[in-house]
């Protein structure tokens, strides 16, 4: 069982979801290498390369971001996404971990549209999110945004 108690942790969520709020991403990070713990390692009010510059491929970890794209010339949408991130070069025991982690991790991050494991930042590139946000958020009669 994963501990997410960190009260820094619920306030930064919040934070987040809040509508006037700059912040954009948080990352959580196992305290130590043995550990359970996650804590806040970071959070930022860039885009997701902002983000994918934080995860380092010997880290498993966990974000949360709020994802902005144009619905169409005259609106916007803000979608939320959870991040699974398991480095290429986690050990086994720490892989194994992170699934049964992952589910203690959404009772706190609860609330987004799409979840994305992730292990190189090539998986987080913002027009493949935002395209995957599309397809999970139903009616857009826009076709031309999932070519």
């Amino acid at each position: 069982m994963a501990d997410v108690t960190d009260s820094k942790i619920a306030e930064a969520y919040e934070q987040i979801r809040s509508n006037g709020s700059e912040e954009s991403w948080m990352l959580l990070d196992y305290e130590s290498e043995k550990s359970n713990k996650l804590v806040l390692t970071a959070t930022g009010k860039g885009d997701l390369s902002e983000l994918s510059a934080q995860l380092k491929p010997e880290n498993a970890s966990f974000a949360y971001a709020k994802v902005r794209y144009e619905n169409d010339e005259h609106s916007f949408r803000e979608k939320f996404i959870l991040v699974i991130w398991i480095g290429e070069n986690v050990k086994v025991m720490r892989r194994a971990r992170v699934s049964v982690h992952a589910a203690d991790v959404k009772k706190v991050l609860r609330t987004y549209s799409i979840e994305i494991s992730a292990s190189t930042p090539a998986d987080l590139e913002q027009d493949d999110v935002v395209t995957r946000l599309r397809r999970a958020g139903g009616a857009n009669y826009d076709r031309s945004k999932f070519d």
